[in-house]
């Protein structure tokens, strides 16, 4: 059997706690938006019988047509994620850069769509970047990323969207109208026969 040298395994073990210092780190920035226990930092915004309660550890929007958004906030440049469910034949979206009082066309919408009527898929920047090919299936976990932030491109004023699907870029969206400046997040409940569920949501400010 071959023997490493000993500075050889301190090198090893050097690099991977160094390695693990990073990844703890890195983690270290996000700031977690749901406790997983209540509607703290949250509130309804629309129909009164609309239901959004907390089940299993995850938000869980029903009934009517409504949003849940943030009570922090407002955000411009961030890194956003939250894992989602949600269920068949259902419809929800998830938003960014949204006002305290959201309607369902304010500020941008990462939809929630596997099986809806409506083929606007999961993964579109709804009525900017529409995606029509089913990345997840109904009533399965998957992990909803979104980085935003204003830049210059080519001498023009730009806001960036990236969108990330279990840690799989599909694209990056170039908004040069800007449209949404800044604001707070919300999730939208569309159908009244949908359910989504949605935990662990957690945002990462950028400069």
């Amino acid at each position: 059997m071959f023997a490493a040298p000993s500075r050889y395994i301190t090198a090893v073990i050097a690099l991977l706690v160094l390695s693990a210092s990073h990844v703890i780190a890195d983690d270290s920035q996000w700031t977690s938006l749901f406790d997983g226990k209540s509607l703290a930092g949250w509130k309804k915004v629309g129909n009164e019988k609309s239901v959004w309660e907390v089940k299993n550890g995850a938000l869980s929007g029903s009934g009517p047509a409504s949003m849940l958004v943030t009570t922090s906030g407002p955000y411009k440049n961030f890194r956003y994620r939250a894992e989602v469910k949600i269920s068949d034949g259902g419809n929800s979206g998830l938003y960014f850069r949204t006002t305290a009082e959201p309607g369902f066309s304010d500020g941008y919408e990462a939809q929630i769509d596997s099986t809806h009527t409506d083929p606007i898929r999961t993964g579109s920047l709804y009525g900017m970047c529409h995606v029509y090919k089913q990345h997840v299936k109904p009533d399965t976990w998957f992990a909803y990323e979104i980085e935003v932030r204003d830049d210059v491109w080519r001498g023009r004023n730009v806001t960036r969207i990236k969108v990330i699907i279990d840690g799989n870029e599909l694209y990056e969206y170039l908004d040069f109208a800007q449209t949404f400046k800044e604001g707070h997040f919300a999730f939208q409940h569309h159908d009244p026969g949908s359910t989504v569920s949605i935990r662990k949501v957690e945002v990462q400010p950028l400069p």
